[in-house]
This record gives structure tokens, sequence and C-alpha cells, in this order.
């Protein structure tokens, strides 16, 4: 089969496309890092040429559905093919109001609208995306479909009930199975009810899950204490989907990196917006002015897009972020161990008692100033050796000379400015007894100097050396969006 490809695929991509492109319902289970989303486009590009779609509707969480429109459809979608990117928003400006109620009338080019799966728990999205595929033959993907695998919760109820008028359906995450083979359940009956052989999630449950009846009071409720059944379930996947590692993909190259978008909240966007203009006004205060003090102002910034903020007088300021919530989505697509970086004490303090409390308190340790060298040495032999999952660390305290090549996945939390600190951090895994594929993800706020940040490190640029410089003014002056 030929496809009409923008970016020519890796090998692992190649079969996905090749065992999908026709098929009505499929399931891309490829690890975060894999290409998935490359994958869909080429998909939608085959079906679009072929007449049988003229709409593409991509569901995916908040930090990931805009990702879409600045970065996948851009690359991996061919120039020839004419096209027009909706983005929802619940609450649009006149500019924004007016485009998407235009993509409503559109039919003569390829249409993508990009839904946030948070969004299905309202009914104005609902409303919106009903006139919006009205007499139009659409696909309908759900990205990181985990999202969508409790079968109780109204965005899951309300997609399933949605895909049932799309032509062809598709949902990607990096791992289907969170926590139990029952999170299988709802994303397979997204794409069709049929494909695992039962009609109700308890039908389902039983099949696969032993239960044992467990009473409180008055009530009664059954309780999953262990599986069974397990390799019927895997061969029936088999027939709709398509998995693949980093360790699998063999001719991924050794480091591969990507963005995961943080939003603000409105508490957020006030501080930073506070902070920012200072911040001019500090750059435009005079012909002089020190490194040290910008570099404490964009320090500052980079507080508030984590949620925190120190003052002058030592007072602490907390306020409520999305970036926990970020870091959590995106260790769900991942398999294996994780180095998650941040700068800030609190930053770290936080993530150790969140990851400890999802996932237990022996799959997290932490090695930063405050950690005694008795400690540091524990945690080090807990993640490289024994039963840590996560490795939680200040880039400066263990960023130099330690060998963590246990991890296959690292996450950026808050970035340091430093760009040897950057590459050193980066080499903590990838070094001599390293054998996988490395994962590395910033998680960014748009229209932010986090995005600024990352761009000037990607790019091997000290940032300190250009703090002076026209360039940090044209950082500030954009707004949060």
């Amino acid at each position: 089969m030929q496809f009409n490809l923008k970016t020519q695929p890796y090998e692992h991509q190649r079969v996905a496309l090749e065992k999908s492109y026709n098929k009505k319902n499929y399931g891309y289970f490829m690890e975060m890092g894999c290409g998935k989303s490359k994958v869909l486009i080429d998909n939608i590009t085959w079906l679009y040429e072929q007449g049988h779609i003229d709409t593409a509707v991509i569901v995916a969480p908040k930090g990931v559905y805009r990702n879409w429109e600045i970065s996948e459809i851009p690359a991996h979608l061919p120039e020839d093919i004419e096209h027009e990117v909706y983005v929802w928003n619940p609450n649009p400006n006149k500019t924004q109001a007016q485009h998407l109620k235009e993509g409503i009338q559109e039919r003569k080019k390829l249409r993508f609208l990009l839904v946030n799966v948070e969004g299905f728990a309202t009914i104005k999205v609902r409303k919106y995306l009903e006139m919006f595929v009205r007499g139009s033959t659409f696909l309908l993907a759900v990205d990181e479909s985990t999202t969508i695998k409790n079968p109780k919760a109204k965005r899951t109820k309300t997609l399933l009930e949605v895909g049932k008028s799309a032509s062809f359906r598709r949902i990607l995450t990096g791992s289907p199975v969170t926590k139990s083979p029952m999170d299988l359940y709802s994303q397979c009956a997204f794409l069709s009810p049929t494909l695992l052989g039962f009609d109700s999630y308890y039908s389902f449950q039983g099949r696969y899950a032993i239960t044992r009846t467990q009473r409180i009071g008055s009530h009664s409720f059954q309780q999953v204490v262990g599986y069974r059944n397990l390799d019927e379930l895997s061969t029936k996947l088999d027939c709709f989907s398509y998995r693949v590692t980093k360790d699998e993909a063999l001719d991924l190259p050794d480091k591969v990196y990507t963005l995961r978008e943080v939003s603000l909240t409105d508490e957020q966007i006030k501080y930073y917006m506070s902070l920012k203009n200072n911040a001019i006004a500090l750059l435009d205060d005079g012909e002089l002015v020190s490194a040290p003090a910008v570099m404490t102002q964009l320090l500052r910034l980079q507080q508030v897009l984590c949620g925190h903020l120190k003052t002058d007088d030592g007072e602490l300021i907390e306020f409520k972020t999305n970036r926990i919530d970020a870091l959590l989505e995106t260790i769900e697509e991942m398999s294996g161990k994780v180095i998650i970086w941040s700068r800030f004490r609190y930053d770290i303090m936080s993530i150790v008692a969140t990851l400890a409390k999802t996932y237990g308190k022996d799959s997290v340790v932490s090695y930063f100033g405050d950690t005694s060298d008795d400690d540091r040495q524990t945690a080090i032999r807990r993640f490289q050796f024994e039963d840590a999952r996560f490795f939680v660390a200040n880039p400066q305290t263990a960023g130099f000379g330690l060998t963590l090549t246990a991890a296959t996945n690292v996450i950026y939390y808050a970035n340091d400015f430093n760009l040897e600190t950057r590459a050193q951090s980066e080499d903590r895994c990838h070094r001599i007894g390293q054998t996988n594929k490395v994962l590395y993800v910033d998680l960014i706020s748009k229209g932010t100097v986090d995005q600024h940040i990352v761009k000037t490190l990607r790019n091997k640029i000290e940032l300190s050396a250009k703090t002076l410089g026209e360039e940090v003014r044209q950082w500030l002056e954009v707004s949060p969006r």
C-alpha cells in the first residue's frame, strides 16, 4: 500500500499504519516517544484522500490537545492536503468564537476539531460537536485514552455515545492498563462494544477478574482481588490494536525529546503578569542592568509556573497549579523507571509526597540539598538496583557524576537555566550501561519564559549569556495562554 507521507516513518510506525489504515476501529498502544501521533495523522491522510472521511475530531487532555495544532499536524500532515484546524474553547473571545462558528459551515477542506477530554463532562462541548459533525463522515480519536477508563465517568459515557456516529474510531495511549486490566473495558467499548465480546462492564469483570463480596454495614460490593484469563484477553486485543515500547522500536534515536503543555490557573496568570511587568520595568529602568537581577526575575516567574513563590521577606506563597496533574498524566503514559528533575526544593517535596500517595511510599526516592550522605547512597541503590521507580532530584545536586541507567524516562518539571546542568542531568541515565532508548519530557506552559528556556537549552545556548539581550525582553512581552 502506498501512502502520502510528509515525514518518513520509523519501521514500527510503518507497521502500525499498515495494520490499521482501513480498519473501522483500532488502538495504537505505543509507548510515549514512539510517535503514535504521526501514525494517526498518516492514517487520517489516507482516509481523507480515499474519500472515507472529511473530518477528524481529536480528543486529548488539557495539556495535550493544543499540541496537535502547534506541533503534530504541521509536522506530519502533507502540505498538499488543504485543511483547517479548529480548537475548542469553552469561553472564546470574539475572534475564536467566529472561527468555531465558521468550522460548522466549512466542508471544502479537511477539518480538524481539537477538544480537551475534560470538556465532555459538559453539555456545551457535545452540542457544538453535534453541529460540527452533522452531515459529515468523521474519524473520532481519543489521545491518552486512559482518560476514559472509568466507565462511570460522565466524559466516558458521553464519548462512548458520541463515538457511535463516527465512521472510524481510534484510541492512543502508551499503556492502556495503568492500574488493572479492568481499565481496558471502556477504552475498547469506545471503539466498539463487540470487540471484547461483552455488553457490560460487569460481564467483562466477571470473565477476567476474581472478586470477593465485601460488606460495610448494610452495604455490600464486589472487590477485585485478582485476575484470570489474561492470555485470552491479550489475544483479543491483538486483533484490533498494535503495541510497541521504546525498547522494541529499534530504529528510534537513542534520545527522544517531547514536550507536555501545562495550562495555568487564573491565580498563576495574575501573579505571572504582575511579575512580568516588574521585570520589564527593571529592564526599562536604566542602561545597565545586572545579570543577577534579571535572572532573579526569571527565577520568580518560573516559580509561579510551578505553583509557589518566595517573596523578598522569605514568605512562601502557594497557589493551585496543574503541573502535578500533568506530571501524573505523563507518568501514566510511561513504562519503566523515571527520573524527575526540578530546581526547586518545594517542587521536589511536593512531587515525592504525591508519588508516595499515588504509587506507594516505597516507589519514590529523593536526592537534593536536604538529603544526607547516607540517604543519598540509599536512594541511588534503591532506584538503580531495587524497587524504587521514581528518582526525584535537584539537577545541581544530583546532575553530576551519578549513574542512573535504570531509568528510561526523564521528566523536567522545572529546568535549571544552566546549559551544563541540563546536559549533565540528561546523561545520568544516558551513559555506559544504558541499553535502552531514553525519553526526555519537558513540562512547559505555553507563552511563558518556561517555553523559551526549554527552547534555548535544546538549542544548546547558555541562557545566562543572553539575559541582557533584546531576546529576554521579547520573552517577557509574550503573555501566557
